[in-house]
């Protein structure tokens, strides 16, 4: 019998290119993978592999046994799944990765809404931005995933899953009421009356810190960023001493200190998808299905008729 863990170590070989990519991706040393996989030669009895001094690619035979991994990993997940289904309702453990600002809006409702209609399902929430994500729900070390996309930035589709949207969170500046773009009468505003102002973004080569560049520089100006973080709960919390301009999704601005207001701006392309991702095949098993309904509800009550986040 061969050792399933060794041929995911193949399939994610396949898939990754490089042993070293396949160690970083399961937190272990690239000798071990090395190892590993040496060990699934010898179970097989055949080259699965082609050396070429430190770079490594699959034979035919290789290639074909970690296409076929696949569909074994599915059929043990499948069985999984039906000896929960036979108890009758969704039931055992099921592994949400969740974005960071979406963690209290949405995981943390979603674990309540769950176990409150599914005594014998318990949700396991990991902290994941989504290319994490994605590698997790690949691993089988999830079930289900929320994602984020930026619709002015070319992100390219993640391979091995299905998506779905759930609902749009369009970008907003996050103002002093000092400021003069935070008037009511100017609700919304022109991204370009912002273009004199100190700014506090997400680092350059992040998704919001790309799309808040793109976005200003498509109006014509670039961004004189005071500040940079990655934690859009900081931002707020610079920009209510600091003064300075922070634009980020409606979802993480919803709850602002007392001298902070959120106005949206003109630009209906500055906005980020947020979606579910399952792994193709899986999106009908019960504690995936339902746990699927219910992120759909909470969306349905976040959001407003026009789709946008309240």
């Amino acid at each position: 019998m061969l050792d399933v863990r060794r041929l995911v170590l193949l399939r994610d070989l396949a898939a990754h290119g490089t042993v070293t990519a396949v160690a970083e991706l399961h937190c272990v040393t690239p000798s071990a993978v090395s190892q590993q996989l040496r060990l699934l030669e010898n179970e097989t009895g055949t080259r699965l592999l082609e050396r070429t001094g430190r770079s490594v690619r699959l034979t035919v035979v290789g290639q074909q046994l970690a296409e076929d991994t696949e569909h074994v990993l599915t059929a043990l997940e499948q069985a999984q799944y039906r000896l929960h289904a036979a108890e009758g309702e969704p039931a055992g453990p099921l592994h949400l990765a969740c974005f960071p600002s979406a963690l209290a809006p949405m995981a943390a409702p979603l674990g309540e809404a769950l176990e409150s209609t599914h005594r014998n399902l318990r949700l396991h929430i990991s902290e994941a931005e989504p290319e994490v994500a994605v590698r997790l729900l690949l691993q089988r070390r999830a079930d289900v995933a929320l994602l984020y996309r930026y619709t002015n930035l070319a992100t390219p589709p993640h391979p091995g899953v299905e998506t779905s949207i759930l609902q749009t969170d369009p970008l907003v500046a996050v103002l002093r009421h000092d400021h003069p773009a935070a008037h009511p009468g100017k609700n919304p505003i022109e991204l370009r009356e912002l273009a004199d102002t100190r700014w506090i973004s997400a680092p350059p080569q992040t998704a919001c810190g790309d799309a808040v560049l793109h976005a200003c520089r498509s109006v014509g100006f670039t961004p004189r960023v005071r500040h940079t973080c990655t934690d859009f709960s900081a931002m707020i919390a610079l920009a209510a001493s600091s003064g300075h301009t922070v634009l980020i999704p409606r979802m993480a601005a919803v709850h602002l200190p007392p001298t902070l207001t959120a106005r949206p701006v003109t630009d209906s392309a500055l906005t980020r998808m947020i979606e579910t991702a399952v792994r193709h095949g899986t999106a009908h098993e019960p504690a995936i299905a339902a746990s699927l309904d219910a992120l759909r509800a909470l969306a349905a009550r976040f959001v407003d008729p026009a789709g946008t986040i309240r």
